[in-house]
């Protein structure tokens, strides 16, 4: 299988419209001829050295990314710097770049479709629509209520292992069926959250304020709040890319870890609540 890299960036394109990023957003091809002639390509999270290590020794002809290298602007690329240092790498070793970021998420099939998909949930709807009634964030239903930690350890179980693991904040016997989630960053949508009045919102990078001042705003009741490793809740994407890609050309998910935090100390003793 070989196609260009022109028709491998539109089908990409089409896939995951650019147009539908957020206007804050870089997405698209970074680096890459787009005349050069593409076999394989590898699937990530992340553009960084361990990824860029992996790619080389596949010997892929382009990565796909989900987090851009370039998202501010930039002064220099001199290989003395972070990301100078992988856009050398990949130029010299023939690899392209492409980034689908908010567009991937925003998508029917996308990131936030691919982590219901992990959860079980029916009856999507977006949690905030875009132009074309889809966009950032799913509501959903479970096919059978569960518990606050049943759900809690299928996400567990189902994500990849990260040092943070899952943090909950609600009663672990509390009953959920209706799910609001955002993968990635999703402190800024907690109107959305309360305004879909679902039971649980399942997103990544909670930060204290915004989590507590949600937790208070319900007189610590619905919606309960489970926070994952940002790079774990968007990793089951890369897997529903590979199956649009794999028609075209030979595709290899990325098993390598990503996340920043590499261990955990617990606390030798819970404070009272």
């Amino acid at each position: 299988m070989t196609s260009t890299l022109r028709d491998v960036r539109a089908l990409l394109d089409e896939t995951y419209p650019p147009g539908t990023a957020e206007s804050w957003d870089a997405v698209g091809l970074v680096c890459g001829d787009p005349e050069q002639q593409v076999r394989s390509a590898l699937l990530a999270v992340d553009p960084v050295e361990t990824v860029v290590d992996e790619a080389i020794e596949l010997g892929v002809d382009l990565l796909i990314v989900h987090h851009p290298l370039l998202l501010r602007g930039v002064h220099s690329i001199a290989a003395d710097t972070a990301k100078g240092r992988v856009l050398h790498r990949l130029v010299r070793a023939g690899i392209a770049l492409y980034t689908a970021h908010t567009n991937a998420d925003a998508a029917r099939g996308g990131v936030n479709d691919a982590l219901a998909e992990l959860m079980g949930l029916t009856r999507l709807r977006p949690l905030q629509s875009g132009d074309d009634d889809w966009g950032i964030g799913r509501v959903g239903e479970l096919e059978a209520s569960c518990t606050l930690r049943q759900l809690a350890e299928r996400l567990a179980e189902r994500l990849p292992a990260t040092a943070q693991g899952i943090r909950v904040s609600g009663p672990a016997d509390a009953e959920v069926t209706t799910v609001a989630l955002c993968s990635g960053a999703g402190d800024s949508l907690f109107d959305a959250v309360r305004a879909s009045a679902a039971d649980v919102y399942v997103t990544a990078d909670l930060r204290h304020h915004p989590a507590s001042e949600a937790r208070e705003h319900v007189g610590n009741g619905r919606p309960y709040l489970i926070d994952l490793s940002h790079w774990a809740s968007e990793w089951p994407w890369l897997a529903r890319c590979a199956e649009v890609l794999r028609p075209h050309l030979a595709v290899t998910v990325s098993t390598r870890c990503t996340d920043p935090w590499t261990f955990r100390v617990p606390s030798p003793h819970r404070l009272r609540r």
